[in-house]
């Protein structure tokens, strides 16, 4: 069976049987299960328990107008629930007392779940970009995605940091063709041209273009190696690129040929180095973004990964996203951006924070009483902490 299932139900079946459990799952939400039904059916249980359902204050055995109201309340927003499935997740409980890891449990499954929905809507959204032409999807949808991550570390206890994962990449980290590849390369080589017949064009574009914004990793160098000449004040032109290039080993390792670079200094165009160095910088934000997020997806669908370092993992995927990003604000006069997560403070963790974690995973064992000093008097009738139905 799904563990994921197997947890789900356990946790309903534990506070169907006992509802105070549902004091120690207060960081439990009904949207963190998988199931509909399952998240209807808990939501019904702290309806009726906010109300003050009478079961609750009931003396002996737990009422069994606990386990059919429930029922028919979570019935106004699902269909399929009956009274029969609800004590077939009473019988898939083997402890009551238990609740709280597998809340643990449906918890986790959330965040893997939850994470990977965001990352593919990323993704969707810097395709979609792409094609457009434009950035503030991708960019809206990444500001979402950092507030989910921090609010799933709030909800798991842990700080929200960047931390890299260990190991070998994933099969994601390889990169697709960019989406409209030939009108890319063509906007690359156009700029490039630009560059090399207009030197003091350089100064538009120096301070926040990168070699790594270029799809083609050919024209990265042939950047690169415009910005070394531009760095040290020598004179730019065809020459002096095609020596720049023959030094850095560019033509003898097979990254550049003689003939494609004349042919990218031939395909000047009338036009400013700034409005192409925007179409790059436009292109490589969207795909850093579909790269950011294809990388968290692939952590997201590892069940190994722990929420904590998933959360943190994720944080770090986004990463080069912030820093094309803060570029391209450069670019355009905008204020730069903060960072999407913040350091942990000086002074630990918030309580609310501390507060969940614990709530989380710290056992909650019956208090023993003192040891008698005097008689012994005869046992009294005790209530079970998990309450069966007549």
């Amino acid at each position: 069976m799904n563990p994921l299932l197997s947890a789900e139900q356990a946790v309903l079946g534990a506070v169907l049987l006992d509802p105070d459990q549902l004091s120690h799952l207060d960081w439990l939400a009904p949207d963190h299960f998988y199931r509909p039904v399952h998240q209807a059916l808990f939501g019904a249980l702290r309806k009726l328990r906010s109300d003050g359902h009478p079961a609750l204050s009931a003396d002996g055995p737990l009422p069994l107008s606990w386990v059919t109201d429930a029922v028919d309340e979570a019935g106004l927003h699902v269909r399929g629930l009956t009274a029969a499935y609800a004590h077939t997740m009473i019988q898939a409980c083997p402890r009551t007392e238990h609740a709280p890891v597998y809340g643990r449990m449906v918890l986790e499954g959330a965040i893997h779940r939850t994470i990977a929905q965001h990352a593919i809507r990323l993704h969707q959204a810097a395709r979609a970009d792409a094609v457009q032409g434009e950035v503030e999807g991708a960019l809206r949808t990444a500001d979402v995605l950092n507030g989910v991550l921090t609010d799933l570390a709030r909800r798991w206890g842990t700080d929200p940091r960047p931390v890299a994962p260990t190991g070998a990449p994933t099969a994601a980290s390889a990169v697709p063709p960019p989406v409209r590849a030939d009108q890319v390369a063509e906007d690359e080589r156009f700029l490039l041209a630009v560059l090399t017949e207009q030197p003091r064009a350089m100064d538009e574009v120096v301070a926040w273009l990168r070699p790594g914004d270029f799809a083609d990793p050919a024209h990265g160098q042939l950047y690169r190696c415009l910005s070394a000449l531009h760095h040290r004040g020598e004179p730019i032109d065809r020459i002096t690129l095609l020596w720049e290039a023959q030094r850095r080993g560019l033509l003898a390792d097979g990254t550049l040929s003689s003939e494609r670079l004349a042919a990218v200094c031939d395909g000047m165009v009338p036009s400013s180095a700034d409005w192409f160095g925007h179409r790059v910088m436009r292109s490589s934000l969207t795909r850093t973004a579909a790269a950011s997020a294809r990388a968290i997806r692939a952590l997201a669908e590892d069940e190994a990964l722990g929420p904590g370092r998933l959360i943190n993992h994720a944080l770090h995927a986004l990463g080069p996203l912030d820093e094309v990003r803060a570029r391209w604000a450069t670019a355009n006069g905008s204020p730069v951006p903060k960072p999407g997560a913040s350091a942990p403070s000086a002074g630990g963790p918030p309580p609310a924070r501390v507060q969940a974690a614990r709530a989380r995973s710290t056992p909650h064992p019956a208090v023993s009483p003192p040891a008698p000093t005097g008689p012994v008097p005869a046992p009294a009738a005790a209530r079970s902490p998990s309450r069966g139905h007549p």
